[in-house]
C-alpha cells in the first residue's frame, strides 16, 4: 500500500473502527456515533448510557485493548446493506440509535457496513461506513497509535442534542512518525494562546460577558496598537482612504445586500422598542456601509480605483462549542477594505493586494499557502458573472506564477475568493488574509461610475483583509512567538533592575525616565525580591526582551548591564547608546533582536 496522505487517512479511519471495537468490548454500554479521520488523526463519539465518563486511565486501557485486537490480524470487509429497513431495526434493537439515524438519512446512497472478521470469517465488529479501509489490521502498528484526550461533543454539532464523549486519537505508519507528532503536540500545547493569555496577562473572557467576547488587557492592547499603527501607515502609503461606519443598521440594508437570505442565522437582531416595527441588525459585515459611502458621491473612471479601509468591529453568531480563545469569537474587528475598480484595473489591484499580504507576513516571518475558493451551492447573482470573477482571480495569480489549490464550493455567497493560509513557527496553517471578487453587491445596490465613453457602468468590487480579524491574528501571533514577542511588539520592552534597592534605585529611576522619554516601553522593578529572581522572572516568565541591571559600576560609568531573553548577558552600554540601539531595533520591526546579532558575532 503506497504511503501518502490519502492512505494515511485510510489507516486512521480503519484504526478508528478498532478503537470503537475496543471501547465496546471494555464498556458494553457504549453506543456509537461517528468516527472520521482528520488531518492529524481521528476521533470517535460515544454515548455511554450508564453515565460513565472516560478517564485518562480508561484511555490507557482502551489503547492496550486496541493493540490486542490489532495482533489478531483481522480483516476489513465491505458489506452492501441489502435491506435498509431491516438494518435500521437491528440498529435500534441494539440501542444504536445514532447509527439508525445516519442510515435513515443515507438510505438512498447505497449504504454499506464495514465488517471486522477473524481468520475463521467470524464477524467481531461492524460499523456503518462508506470506507475505504485497509485490507487488515497488520497494517496498523501498535506502537504507532496514541489516544490523546477526551472532550464533549454534541450529536451532529447541535447544542439541542445530547452531549457525547469524543475520544481524540492518532495513528501513523511508524513509531518514529508518531514520536515526531507527539513532540509537535507538546510544543503546540506550550504555545496555546489561551494558556499564555492568562500567564502573560494578555486577554480574558468571562461568562457574565458572553461567549466569544474578548477583554483585551493592557499588555495585548499594546501589541494591537503597534499592529494598528502599522496598518494605518501602510494603507496611507498604498493609496487607501480610511472610513468609519455604524455598529447597527436597519434590516432593510441587509435585505438589499442579500445577507437576510443567505446569512440570517449568523446575525444578531435588535428591536428599537416594543412598539416599533423597526428591526435593526448588529453589523456582521462592513461591506454594505462602504457601498453607501461610495454612493454618496458621483464617480468617473478617473476617480477609480477607490480603496476604502476600516478597522470595523462586527458580530456574528457562533455555536458555543465552536468558540475558542481569540481564534474563534463572536465579536471581532476586521482590518477590512473594499476596492471599487474598472475591469481593466482588476488584475493590477488583486496583485497589489497580494503584494500587501506578502510584505506584511514577511515582517512576522510567516510564509503562506493560497487557495481559490469557488462558487458555493447557495449563491447570489448570475453564473456568468461568477465564471468571470473566478477567471479574474485565476488570471491575477497565474500572471505572477503563484501556486494555488482549488477549494471547490467554498466561496462567499456573493463571490469567489483567494484565501491565504499563513504558516506559523511550527508549521501550522491559519486562515488569515482573503481577497473576494464581487460582481453581485455592486449590482444589488446599483452603484455606478461614468466610463471614458460617457456611459454609466457598474464597478467591480474587491473585499479584502490582510490580517483577517485582529482577534484571530493576535491569537496566531501569540502562538507563533510562543508569547515572546519581538521587541517592537513586546508589551514591556526592557525591565530595569537595581542590584540593591537601597543604593541603586535612584539611578535606576533616572535610566527608567530616559527610556520612557525616548518612547521605549520600560518598567522599573524595585521590589524586595532578589536580583536573580527578578531577572529570571522578566526574561523567562514575562518574556521581556531585555533586562538592564544597574549597580555601583553602572552608576560610576553611566551605563547599564544588558541581559537578553534567550541569550543572557550581552554587554555593558552607555544609557544613551542602548536607547539608540533599542530605537533602531523597534523602528525596523525586526524579528531578530540586537542581542542575537551580538551573540552571533561573539
Amino acid at each position: 500500500m503506497e504511503k501518502n496522505n490519502e492512505t494515511l487517512r485510510t489507516l486512521r479511519h480503519s484504526t478508528s473502527h478498532i478503537m470503537a471495537q475496543a471501547v465496546q468490548s471494555l464498556f458494553p454500554s457504549a453506543k456509537l456515533a461517528i468516527g472520521p479521520a482528520t488531518d492529524e488523526g481521528f476521533y470517535y463519539d460515544f454515548d455511554l448510557t450508564d453515565g460513565h465518563a472516560f478517564t485518562s486511565e480508561d484511555l490507557e486501557k482502551i489503547e492496550e485493548k486496541m493493540k490486542e485486537i490489532i495482533k489478531q490480524n483481522l480483516t476489513f470487509e465491505k458489506y452492501v446493506i441489502p435491506d435498509v429497513d431491516a438494518q435500521i431495526k437491528e440498529f435500534k434493537d441494539q440501542g444504536e440509535i445514532y447509527k439508525a439515524e445516519l442510515l435513515e438519512e443515507h438510505r438512498n446512497d447505497n449504504p454499506t457496513l464495514y465488517l471486522t472478521k477473524d481468520s475463521n470469517g467470524n464477524v467481531l465488529f461492524n460499523d456503518l461506513c462508506a470506507g475505504p479501509h485497509i485490507p487488515n489490521t497488520s497494517y496498523i502498528k501498535g506502537n504507532a497509535i496514541k489516544l490523546l484526550k477526551v472532550a464533549g461533543a454534541y450529536w451532529r454539532g447541535n447544542e439541542k442534542n445530547k452531549m457525547l464523549q469524543r475520544i481524540y486519537a492518532t495513528a501513523y505508519w511508524t513509531k518514529e512518525d508518531l514520536a515526531d507528532y507527539l513532540t509537535f503536540i507538546e510544543e503546540a500545547e506550550k504555545r496555546d494562546h489561551r494558556k499564555l493569555g492568562a500567564k502573560l496577562d494578555l486577554f480574558s473572557t468571562r461568562e457574565e460577558l458572553g461567549g466569544g467576547l474578548v477583554l483585551w488587557h493592557p499588555n495585548l492592547a499594546v501589541v494591537r496598537e503597534e499592529i494598528e499603527n502599522y496598518w494605518r501607515s501602510e494603507h496611507r502609503k498604498r493609496g487607501y482612504v480610511t472610513v468609519y461606519s455604524p455598529q447597527i443598521a436597519k434590516s432593510k440594508l441587509w435585505e438589499i445586500s442579500g445577507h437576510m437570505d443567505h446569512y440570517k442565522e449568523n446575525m444578531f437582531f435588535v428591536q428599537k422598542d416594543e412598539d416599533s416595527d423597526d428591526q435593526y441588525v448588529i453589523k456582521p459585515m462592513n461591506c454594505p456601509f462602504h457601498i453607501l459611502i461610495y454612493q454618496a458621491n458621483r464617480h468617473s473612471y478617473r476617480s477609480l480605483p477607490l480603496r476604502m479601509a476600516e478597522l470595523g468591529t462586527v458580530y456574528r453568531k457562533e455555536k458555543s462549542g465552536a468558540l475558542s480563545g481569540l481564534t474563534r469569537v463572536q465579536g471581532f474587528t476586521q482590518d477590512d477594505a473594499h476596492i471599487f475598480c474598472t475591469p481593466e484595473q482588476l488584475v493590477d489591484e488583486i496583485n497589489a493586494i497580494i503584494d500587501f499580504v506578502a510584505d506584511t507576513m514577511a515582517i512576522f516571518k510567516m510564509e503562506f499557502e493560497v487557495e481559490l475558493s469557488t462558487r458555493p451551492e447557495s449563491f447570489v447573482g448570475e453564473i456568468e458573472n461568477w465564471n468571470k470573477a473566478e477567471a479574474g482571480l485565476k488570471e491575477a495569480m497565474d500572471r505572477r506564477g503563484m501556486k494555488y489549490d482549488i477549494n471547490e464550493g467554498d466561496g462567499a455567497f456573493y463571490g469567489p475568493k483567494i484565501d491565504f493560509k499563513v504558516k506559523d513557527a511550527i508549521g501550522r496553517t491559519w486562515q488569515c488574509a482573503t481577497i473576494q471578487l464581487d460582481f453581485n453587491l455592486p449590482a444589488r445596490f446599483d452603484i455606478k461610475y461614468q466610463d471614458k465613453d460617457g456611459q454609466l457602468k457598474t464597478p467591480l468590487m474587491l473585499h479584502r483583509v490582510i490580517f483577517g480579524s485582529m482577534e484571530r491574528f493576535h491569537g496566531v501571533l501569540i502562538e507563533h512567538y510562543a508569547g515572546a514577542f519581538p521587541t517592537w511588539l513586546a508589551p514591556t520592552q526592557v525591565n530595569i533592575v537595581p542590584i540593591s534597592n537601597d543604593k541603586h534605585t535612584d539611578y535606576a529611576e533616572q535610566v527608567y525616565k530616559k527610556m520612557r522619554d525616548a518612547g521605549i516601553r520600560a518598567s522599573l522593578d524595585d521590589r524586595s525580591e532578589s536580583m536573580n529572581y527578578k531577572i529570571r522572572e522578566s526574561l523567562q516568565d514575562k518574556k521581556i526582551p531585555y533586562v538592564c541591571v544597574v549597580g555601583d559600576k553602572e552608576i560610576e560609568t553611566g551605563t547599564v548591564a544588558v541581559r537578553a531573553r534567550g541569550i543572557g548577558q550581552v554587554g555593558t552600554f552607555k544609557v544613551e547608546e542602548f536607547i539608540e540601539i533599542l530605537e533602531k531595533e523597534i523602528k525596523s520591526r525586526s524579528n531578530e533582536s540586537f542581542a542575537k546579532a551580538q551573540a552571533a558575532v561573539h
